[in-house]
């Protein structure tokens, strides 16, 4: 038997819960693995709370991050005793995920744990480090340098933001942070943000073109703050787009695509080729002072998980959550 959050759904009653499982009931996978450590996302607390249409079969075990062991495995990349690492793929969507302490997945969802890094520290990163790189690696494929201007982020206290904003001072990029926190001016000025701004900016209705303030801009809030952020960055610039904190509308207009060949980037972290996420985590792995992950993290138990998902839904958690489902 193990532990782990299970989500159900009847016509009465939309329920998470902590239970014993035992391996007859995990799902169909070539890989099992004794998961060690699992996070806690805003898609995680729309799944547990369910605030947001984020499951879509029942039961369900959530979480979208894990790291651990593979204990049994017939894939032919993986061994009993390899340390793994899974993002994204529908887990804790529609196939179970890594809130507990055993997950059976398809081998080809997983990647190697890289040399250098722990289970708690891949799950400190977790889908919010890796999606940040992953918008770091598209602006750079587009040609942004650092030399071209200040890059914005947007939901700079959040999971995204903290790492977007650490990476992209790490190489070299002038940052500023848009918050709805200032009081957490410090925090972010020791991520690496050289400018604090408030978020209330951007998240009212602005201008089709506004001012030019910004080489480029990684977004993690959507909706009117996605249209501003669109409308002050420079000609030929890129705003790489990868949440919808705010909302999943666009209320925009083409003008700063056409008028200043803007570039608006979509951020997919589900479904990333393999060697693109192997890339990805080598460079979090190299890029990213490990150090800092004690500034934006806190551990939290796998039965403290439920409230932890009502608390971040409320903006209540800076930083991220590393669920440790062993306790």
């Amino acid at each position: 038997m193990f532990k782990a959050i299970v989500i159900e759904k009847d016509a009465s009653a939309y329920q998470a819960r902590l239970t014993e499982l035992n391996d007859e009931q995990l799902p169909e996978g070539d890989v099992t693995v004794r998961v060690s450590y699992s996070t806690l996302n805003f898609k995680d607390g729309l799944a547990i709370t369910g605030k947001g249409p984020v499951v879509r079969q029942f039961p369900m075990v959530p979480g979208i991050d894990l790291a651990g062991t593979v204990e049994t495995s017939t894939h032919p990349r993986y061994q009993p005793g390899d340390k793994v690492l899974l993002n994204g793929w529908g887990v804790g969507e529609t196939h179970w995920g890594g809130l507990a302490q055993k997950a059976r997945v398809k081998g080809d969802w997983l990647i190697p744990l890289p040399l250098g890094m722990t289970e708690r520290q891949a799950m400190a990163i977790g889908t919010a480090g890796y999606t940040s790189m992953l918008c770091l690696m598209a602006l750079e494929r587009h040609g942004v340098r650092p030399d071209q201007g200040r890059v914005l982020v947007t939901g700079a206290n959040g999971g995204v933001g903290s790492f977007a904003i650490a990476l992209l001072a790490h190489n070299g990029y002038s940052v500023i942070a848009a918050t709805g926190r200032p009081e957490e001016a410090d925090y972010l000025e020791k991520l690496g943000a050289e400018t604090i701004i408030h978020r209330s900016e951007l998240s009212e209705p602005g201008r089709p073109l506004g001012k030019e303030r910004w080489a480029a801009a990684i977004d993690s809030v959507g909706s009117h703050t996605l249209a501003n952020v669109c409308a002050g960055t420079r000609a030929e610039g890129a705003v790489a787009a990868c949440g919808l904190a705010q909302g999943m509308d666009l209320p925009a207009t083409v003008a700063p695509f056409i008028l200043r060949g803007v570039s608006l980037l979509g951020i997919n972290s589900v479904t990333q080729p393999y060697l693109r996420r192997v890339e990805a985590w080598s460079r979090l792995c190299t890029e990213l002072d490990l150090e800092k992950l004690t500034r934006i993290t806190q551990e939290i138990a796998l039965t403290q998980s439920i409230q932890a998902a009502d608390d971040l839904l409320q903006g209540k958690v800076r930083g991220r959550l590393v669920v440790d489902v062993n306790r």
